[in-house]
């Protein structure tokens, strides 16, 4: 079965997307997320990035970036294969928040925070698993690498 084209409006919306995420501040944020955002505990969320601060501020900002252009690709207004071709930064985003997601939902009774983003990653996970099989492994690989370094500065 062949696939499906995305629609010019979801063409649109996507470079839209990928426009937003030009924006200064939340480039700062994501670089400094994805160099330093590593946690298994809510207490090394808060230690990190606590509330109020810069990178509390930064945290969220990428975490709400990713969820809400999620939240479009669950809706069906972007189209799957394109984001999942060209938007891999948002699974990186879903591992490092993966270990807190369950408290940080209870302890705010907010049982939807971040599902977006959790949905996505769930169907990239198959997504990408069938077109490039050790995907995945080598992705959580090479941050396993990346969260060694930082642990040795």
């Amino acid at each position: 079965m062949p696939r499906r084209k995305p629609t010019p409006a979801q063409a649109q919306l996507h470079l839209q997307v990928y426009d937003l995420r030009r924006e200064a501040r939340l480039r700062e944020a994501r670089e400094w997320f994805l160099q330093n955002f590593f946690v298994d505990t809510t207490d090394d969320y808060l230690r990190i990035a606590p509330p109020g601060s810069r990178e509390g501020t930064y945290a969220m900002m990428v975490v709400s970036y990713w969820d809400q252009a999620c939240a479009l690709l669950n809706y069906g207004l972007l189209h799957e294969d394109l984001f999942f071709e060209t938007s891999g930064e948002f699974y990186a985003a879903w591992q490092r928040i993966q270990p807190i997601v369950p408290t940080l939902r209870e302890r705010y009774r907010i049982r939807y925070w971040a599902s977006n983003l959790e949905k996505a990653a769930r169907r990239f996970e198959k997504w990408i698993e069938r077109k490039s099989p050790g995907a995945l492994a080598a992705m959580r690989e090479f941050t396993k690498m990346m969260r060694d370094a930082k642990a040795k500065e």
